[in-house]
């Protein structure tokens, strides 16, 4: 059956009805969303039509002036919305108990956070500090981080889109730094006629390696996979019905198929950990001149030893010879995507927090944002991020059960 626009809209229209009826507990949030300052980042955690719908369901929407602009949201269509422009990160922390922010708060911004709020955004392990850490402690902030989030199924929502376009966007940005502008070696990443293709080396085989993969196979590149998890390898060359070669991560390969690569995207990753460093500064030296790695984990400590955090006004630099981009926010350089695909997964969060009657009520009832959670009434909840820092931690439940 063929639903036309407005029948779409009223049914639209009695969901949210739906939704403010089911809950004898729901209450009405007050949500801050400040203006990234952080590394040329260029997202924002909701898009107009998310905050229409947390409006619609009774919640208050603060947003700081300008703070959708690079992702070419206006300050009118978030008005129109239905949130109330604040002028100032000041303002914006001063007025909200639910902060919603992109990446981990700068100094300036630790400064403002007010005793006993809910700040959700990513928290970048590997460049974390135990200054950071203490602080929301100390304010018995309720932190929620981005890369924890999990549901029942195991997925991680927030996690999962964000690394779709960082695999994506990686081979983009590989192929534009192999030509010879960009001081590469002046190859395509697919070849032409006569002329073989370049070989792309992914290094993981999770969600990014795999869009890095379909994206350099689009590309017309010679795909090589590595990891040290047979099964993932196992997915991966399954799903892409053996157009890729799949290697075991060990040192005897690394080093050989790293001596022929012309691109590498690093993407190795550890559950709650810092990133393994599987490419050491040998292997690098021993690569061709001009060639381009993409370490997309950098965020986690990185995969190869010769890289080190940049950014998207100052992206990449030399090391042995070798082109190296290393940004941690890829997915800031589509930040209009980004948003979108943020926003699809945190409205949904947010009605149950508001549901629930607030965060500590939602923490019990919601597994993935119980999961999510690093930090409760001054205590860190994750076991590798306080052996990180020598610091101590309690289960998450444990905290709740108890109501400390």
């Amino acid at each position: 059956m063929d639903i036309k626009p407005l029948d779409t809209e009223q049914i639209g229209l009695k969901t949210l009805e739906k939704h403010l009826m089911r809950s004898k507990s729901q209450v009405s949030l007050k949500i801050g969303l400040p203006k990234e300052i952080s590394n040329d980042e260029r997202r924002i955690s909701l898009t107009p039509g998310g905050v229409s719908i947390l409006k619609a369901n009774g919640h208050k929407i603060f947003i700081e002036e300008g703070a959708g602009e690079h992702a070419n949201f206006t300050d009118q269509e978030y008005a129109d919305a239905g949130a109330q422009i604040a002028y100032s990160p000041d303002d914006i922390f001063s007025k909200s108990e639910l902060i919603l922010k992109i990446a981990p708060l700068e100094d300036q911004e630790l400064e403002l956070l007010q005793p006993e709020q809910a700040l959700i955004s990513a928290l970048h392990m590997g460049s974390q500090t135990e200054l950071y850490l203490e602080t929301l402690i100390e304010k018995s902030i309720t932190g929620i981080g981005y890369e924890f989030i999990r549901g029942e199924d195991k997925e991680f929502p927030i996690v999962r889109m964000m690394h779709e376009i960082t695999g994506s966007m990686a081979v983009q940005i590989a192929a534009h730094y192999l030509e010879s502008l960009s001081c590469g070696q002046g190859i395509m990443l697919g070849g032409i006629s006569g002329v073989p293709p370049a070989t792309v080396v992914i290094l993981g085989a999770g969600i990014t390696g795999e869009y890095a993969a379909r994206t350099a196979l689009g590309y017309g590149a010679q795909v090589f996979v590595m990891d040290t998890d047979l099964a993932a390898l196992r997915r991966l060359e399954n799903a892409l019905d053996r157009r890729i070669i799949t290697a075991v991560a060990n040192h005897q390969y690394l080093n050989t198929a790293l001596k022929f690569a012309d691109v590498i995207i690093g993407a190795a990753m550890a559950e709650g950990e810092t990133a393994p460093c599987w490419v050491t500064e040998e292997m690098v030296i021993g690569m061709k001149s001009g060639s381009v790695i993409v370490d997309t984990v950098i965020d986690q400590g990185g995969c190869v030893a010769s890289s080190r955090p940049t950014s998207h006004s100052n992206p990449v630099f030399m090391e042995h010879d070798i082109i190296h981009y290393c940004v941690p926010n890829i997915p800031a350089n589509v930040a209009r995507t980004a948003t979108y695909a943020l926003n699809n997964v945190l409205v949904p969060y947010v009605l149950a927090i508001g549901d629930a009657g607030g965060v500590k009520e939602c923490l019990w009832e919601n597994v993935a944002l119980r999961n999510g959670a690093y930090m409760y009434k001054k205590h860190l909840t994750k076991k590798n991020l306080a052996k990180m820092f020598d610091m101590p931690y309690r289960e998450i439940e444990m905290l709740i059960a108890s109501q400390i």
